[in-house]
């Protein structure tokens, strides 16, 4: 009886067992990134998903892919340039899955296969460039290695989305060739920049001392004008004063003149023609007294 009872429990349970496992073979559920490329009896039906996918357990096998976009490290490849310089170059690939079938069905191991065309398609590229444009033109070789990758990969159901050259190691004597030109090139601008200030410089003083100088010419003939007006002004005011003197007033300023001028260390005098008709009364009482 007891043996009966564990038979059972063992019965049962080994079809527990049985329908979890045909079950999870049975359904799949499938994110919105991903595909099931589903073969049935080794004949290739279509893809499936994304959600619920019902599948025949035992006759159906599901291959999964992913559609997200991925990338491909390329290490560090050796090419020759158009003027027979070695150079190294690595890169990224960044790429996607477009038709899920076609991943499975066309290839057998994508990476492989596109690290393998894209060295291959790398020195192709790189041969048919000189050295300074390899150096110089990073973007035009994405660009190229991008279109010939995309090529090839299309028949798998892949797109290449972008090709980015990391780095780019040319021989050790052209990388101290490069420093020196470098550094003779840096040399060259710090003296043509220190040309330009001095220049700068010389060009802003000539200038100030131009502007310096217009401003004390103006200044000069602003005060000259200045006093010839004020010295027409004092003559104006002179003139004005004399016309209201009369002989009386100026015979008596000659006196004072006379007063001064004998007062004076001085031996020669300057007499005006007016003195003489100041005299003329004096010499002629004079004159009568003598007779």
């Amino acid at each position: 009886m007891l043996s009966q009872v564990i038979g059972n429990i063992f019965s049962v349970g080994l079809f527990l067992v049985l329908a979890v496992m045909i079950l999870s073979m049975a359904i799949k559920i499938v994110r919105e990134y991903q595909r099931l490329v589903v073969f049935r009896l080794g004949r290739c039906i279509g893809q499936k998903g994304p959600g619920i996918v019902f599948l025949i357990p035992l006759v159906d096998r599901a291959v999964w892919v992913d559609l997200r976009e991925q990338y491909l490290e390329i290490p560090h490849q050796t090419c020759i340039t158009k003027d027979n310089a070695p150079i190294s170059v690595d890169f990224l690939i960044y790429w996607k899955v477009v038709n899920a079938v076609d991943s499975v069905v066309q290839v057998a191991h994508f990476a492989g296969a596109s690290q393998g065309i894209s060295t291959t398609t790398l020195r192709a590229v790189i041969g048919d460039i000189v050295l300074d444009d390899v150096l110089a033109k990073r973007e035009h070789i994405n660009q190229v290695l991008r279109v010939k990758l995309d090529e090839v990969t299309e028949r798998w159901g892949v797109k290449v989305t972008a090709v980015e050259i990391r780095e780019i190691l040319p021989p050790k004597d052209v990388q101290e060739a490069m420093t020196r030109q470098m550094t003779a090139e840096r040399n060259r601008r710090a003296v043509v920049l220190e040309a330009d200030g001095k220049r700068e410089a010389t060009i802003t003083v000539a200038e100030g001392d131009k502007q310096s100088a217009i401003l004390r010419a103006e200044g000069d003939r602003q005060a000259a004008i200045l006093r010839a007006e004020g010295f027409s002004l004092a003559l104006d005011k002179i003139f004005s004063v004399a016309k209201t003197v009369d002989a009386k007033t100026m015979s008596l300023q000659y006196l004072e003149t006379l007063k001064a001028m004998g007062a004076s260390p001085a031996t020669k005098f300057v007499l005006p023609m007016e003195f003489t008709n100041l005299l003329r009364p004096f010499l002629a009482h004079t004159e009568k007294a003598a007779e």
